[in-house]
């Protein structure tokens, strides 16, 4: 496919259209420099990057303190696989461990990974400890989830893009509504070995549950001997104003990822009890680059930023005015605002608009954000972002509403 763009910019969009799969829509910007809430394209052209690689860029693009670490383990060793220890792995996992409050983690790459670790480990803890007949374990899941896109983890998807045509899928999963009690605990039976739901969901377009929601999946969690497992791939990490969004609520497992790896590289964690994790033995689970070097120093410097509060703080200081000024546009082109802290869904009137629409028309504005489920959008910038750049989204916001 042919594009309309000049310059470098059309060479790379037409290059990447012929040469790769289509298994993304991006838009047509082709980025060669960012640094902190900012990017460069390859023509010249800023913008406010308002997406933050779906909360992989908590920290912005190239953190001073992230990069060092980076550089620092670069010229040292990056990889040994678990067949081996190495100097940065149990400082990380203790350092993880202690972050979530939790006694043990296992390291991995990518959030779907990690995902698939939770289910492994809920499964045998099931059979193992809870006593569930071998082969009959179930996990309870929400509709509208985003867990990954694995073929197990689709399995459980109600997203039909995700989900059909890749078939047969994985079975032992009970989908009931987000947010809804009574249909969570109408599923969980002797053979539910965990509840796995975002605390809140960020694909389905930043939906945020009632306020009893959370302490209600962890009192039925805890009455029916079953674990409640947090996803906090995309929310967690500081995203919401808080470490984790599941806060005050203590899950038996947190599920992490994306803002863990600093942007840099990929890390992804599961972090939980003895009584969880112990019930793996060696060579049940493991992954080439789980855990590796690079990847431990890294999320040693993101862990360090964290331990420090700054980011969460900012996250709810600026989170707040972001809020006030997009709820100033509902009835003026917006239709609802929802999200905590720097995290935004942003419902569009469909009269006006696509999702997809006005991102583009952003974009020529200078701002990049990503649309979801039609006219929705998602505002995520990086966690240090000032309230002038949030300024800037909004005013840009708000001249393509009026537009």
């Amino acid at each position: 496919m042919t594009t309309a763009l000049t310059g470098h910019t059309g060479h790379l969009v037409d290059q990447a259209e012929r040469w790769t799969a289509h298994n993304y829509h991006p838009l047509p910007v082709v980025l060669a420099s960012g640094e902190g809430a900012w990017v460069t394209d390859v023509d010249g052209r800023r913008y406010l990057d308002c997406l933050a690689g779906y909360s992989a860029l908590n920290f912005g693009h190239r953190h001073p303190a992230l990069i060092a670490a980076a550089h620092e383990q670069l010229d040292r060793i990056t990889l040994t696989s678990r067949a081996f220890l190495h100097d940065q792995f149990g400082p990380f996992c203790q350092e993880l461990a202690e972050l979530c409050g939790k006694d043990l983690v296992l390291p991995m790459n990518t959030g779907a990974e990690a995902v698939e670790t939770a289910i492994k480990v809920a499964r045998k803890w099931g059979y193992k400890v809870k006593g569930v007949p071998d082969g009959q374990a179930t996990i309870v899941v929400a509709a509208d989830n985003f867990h990954g896109r694995t073929t197990t983890i689709i399995s459980f998807s109600t997203d039909p893009d995700a989900r059909a045509d890749f078939g047969p899928y994985t079975p032992g999963f009970r989908i009931v509504p987000y947010g809804d009690l009574a249909a969570l605990a109408d599923a969980v039976d002797d053979t539910t070995v965990a509840v796995l739901i975002e605390p809140i969901q960020g694909e389905a377009g930043v939906l945020v549950p009632p306020g009893d929601y959370l302490p209600g999946v962890r009192q039925l969690c805890t009455s029916r001997n079953v674990l409640f497992i947090a996803d906090e791939v995309q929310s967690g990490l500081g995203r919401t104003g808080e470490t984790f969004a599941s806060t005050p609520v203590v899950p038996d497992m947190y599920v992490l990822g994306k803002a863990l790896g600093g942007g840099i590289v990929p890390v992804s964690a599961i972090a939980a009890s003895h009584d969880i994790l112990g019930v793996l033995r060696p060579g049940e689970h493991g992954s080439t680059f789980g855990g590796n070097p690079l990847a431990c120093a890294v999320a040693r410097a993101v862990i360090a930023l964290l331990n420090t509060g700054e980011p969460q703080a900012n996250a709810r200081t600026v989170g707040t005015h972001l809020h006030d000024r997009l709820n100033a546009l509902v009835g003026h082109g917006l239709t609802a605002v929802r999200g905590r802290g720097l995290w935004a869904g942003i419902d569009i009137d469909p009269a006006l608009m696509t999702g997809r629409q006005a991102c583009e028309a952003l974009m020529a504005h200078g701002v990049l954000a990503k649309d979801t489920h039609g006219s929705t959008l998602r505002f995520a910038p990086p966690l240090l972002v000032s309230k002038q750049e949030v300024d800037v989204a909004v005013n840009a916001l708000t001249v393509v509403l009026k537009g």
